[in-house]
């Protein structure tokens, strides 16, 4: 096997892999990289330096990086360590190249306005399967007092005269409550002097991260039936964060040593730390988490069988998961019906899937799986961090080669997952196209 952890190019990087045999082993999970692109945001706020330990090596963790420096912040970043040292002055523009490769971009906007009084941003980036809608992020800008104006693929807000006011504002969507909203606006708020309500806020780790960190700083969160109640100051400490586990590493690892007929040990991660919505589905299909000293134990009980699932927020289906979870579905048996409850449509994998010999149909945010199929070596390409790796799930059970484009995206979100692939027994190679 052939991996290097930092390739200059991914462009032109295909994944080679031949399944057909049980994956088993040990692995580390990494920390979250959800969870840490937010917090790179929220690091912005704090008036001394930041040390966050456990973030992921991963490319959006360097944009993010690359992002900060040019915003005026000093960091550094080797083995698990991302450090911040706050800029003297904050540069409010974010560098519009770097800035659409990643997809916390209006989070981003929103930490560099409550801390210099005003933004610059392109609008987000990241996956290609759904728009990433901001408007909530732009409402909760408004709400705090400021102008807000959207040309150009670009986002501008100022506040008249110095920063954020208190605020009430909503971030609930027809889809459920927006993450993202919710750190903006938890971001604006830490900044404001006085209470502002967050209604219908999001209830992922990520949010509970996010506040336990301004809370460490000095900034006062509670939360009851109205919202998210924050408290702002004039002044938020440093100091150091862990990223948690990354649950949905974990799951993808999990899935692709069952869909193998094998077993994995998941340091690092406990079974309660996964989402009880996807505990529910695992279990569903035949799969149980075992919790062993300091990690999980994920192996099959029984045959894998079809099941019913919709995606939700937390605490259910992760919708990250989703593609993957399609692609083990492949191998149980009966009709599985997965129905997409977050994003209107997400599902750039099923085509792909299909090429591998899986017998799928997909209806607007309904998706039907026919298993037990029994897959075949295919070249197929993805276009996002997740469907990505429900192709490498799904070559892990065919016998044959397969040929994957999608690297970049890949690398985008998972650091190791390919070499913890391998040491679990894949046949795995990394070749740069000619």
């Amino acid at each position: 096997m052939t991996i290097s952890p930092h390739v200059a190019s991914y462009a032109d990087t295909v994944i080679r892999l031949t399944g057909g045999k049980p994956l088993s082993g040990r692995i580390t999970v990494q920390g979250s990289k959800n969870i840490a692109l937010h917090l790179y945001a929220a690091t912005l706020l704090a008036d001394g330096p930041v040390t966050l330990h456990r973030v992921p090596d991963i490319i959006d963790t360097q944009v993010c990086a690359d992002i900060l420096r040019k915003i005026g912040a000093a960091v550094e970043t080797g083995g698990d360590r991302f450090t911040v040292t706050p800029a003297e002055t904050v540069l409010p523009s974010i560098d519009p190249e770097l800035g659409r490769r990643v997809r916390t971009t209006a989070v981003l906007g929103a930490a560099t306005l409550a801390m210099a009084g005003r933004t610059d941003f392109p609008l987000p980036g990241g996956d290609a399967f759904c728009p990433r809608h901001i408007d909530r992020h732009l409402a909760a800008m408004t709400a705090a007092g400021a102008e807000v104006v959207v040309e150009d693929g670009r986002v501008r807000a100022r506040f008249g005269s110095g920063g954020p006011r208190p605020f009430r504002t909503d971030v609930g969507t027809d889809y459920g409550p927006s993450l993202g909203a919710t750190v903006s606006a938890l971001l604006l708020a830490a900044r404001a002097p006085g209470t502002s309500l967050i209604t219908q806020p999001s209830v992922e780790p990520e949010v509970l991260d996010i506040a336990e960190f301004l809370a460490r700083g000095g900034i006062g969160v509670a939360w009851d039936r109205e919202g998210m109640h924050v408290t702002g100051a004039d002044r938020i400490g440093g100091g150091e964060f862990t990223v948690a586990a990354d649950r949905i590493e974990a799951a993808t690892m999990a899935m692709a040593a069952v869909a193998t007929g094998g077993s994995v040990h998941l340091d690092g991660i406990t079974p309660a730390e996964f989402p009880e919505g996807l505990i529910e589905v695992l279990v569903g299909t035949g799969i149980h988490l075992h919790a062993t000293a300091g990690g999980t134990y994920a192996a099959p009980y029984r045959e894998l069988t079809s099941v019913r699932a919709a995606t939700g927020p937390h605490p259910g289906l992760p919708t990250d998961v989703q593609p993957q979870l399609t692609a083990l579905l492949t191998q149980a048996r009966g009709i599985s019906e997965i129905r997409e409850r977050v994003y209107p449509r997400r599902d750039t994998h099923v085509p792909e899937l299909r090429r591998f010999g899986a017998v799928l149909s997909s209806n607007g945010n309904e998706i039907n799986v026919y298993g037990p199929a029994r897959l075949q070596g295919a070249e197929v390409q993805a276009e996002d961090i997740r469907a990505v790796t429900a192709l490498v799930i799904a070559a892990l059970t065919a016998p044959q080669p397969s040929t994957i484009r999608g690297m970049y995206h890949l690398r985008r979100g998972y650091g190791r997952l390919l070499a913890n692939l391998a040491t679990l027994g894949a046949d795995i190679a990394i070749d740069q196209e000619t």
